[in-house]
């Protein structure tokens, strides 16, 4: 892993070792102990300020929306956490995917 990534590595765990432990004082925990219902509020209202951000002009724009996206990779991993799904297998998903045209994948899970 490029060492640039390193950080969600270690968040990853980090979420991980906090959504089987739960400790108390943690905002992590409180999130945990909302379920999906809590943290998908906190990943959807993360994203739309992310969206928000990507509006904002100048250095000032783009340091916030790197700030928002942030917050947007925290909850999302605390999710994954929550689910007991590691940043590997996402990457595993990703890999998967790779070389393929969007709008074919999208199209092989048609139900129709």
């Amino acid at each position: 892993m490029p060492d640039s990534l390193e950080p969600l590595a270690r968040l990853s765990q980090t979420l991980a070792e906090r959504a089987r432990t739960l400790p108390e004082g943690s905002y992590t925990t409180k999130l945990m102990r909302g379920g999906t219902a809590a943290l998908g509020r906190k990943l959807l209202e993360e994203a739309g300020e992310m969206i928000e951000a990507a509006d904002e002009p100048g250095d000032a724009g783009r340091a916030h929306f790197v700030y928002e996206a942030g917050d947007l990779f925290y909850h999302a991993i605390a999710l994954l956490a929550f689910r007991g799904v590691s940043l590997d297998e996402v990457a595993a998903e990703l890999a998967r995917r790779e070389g393929t045209s969007g709008l074919a994948e999208k199209a092989s899970r048609r139900s129709d």
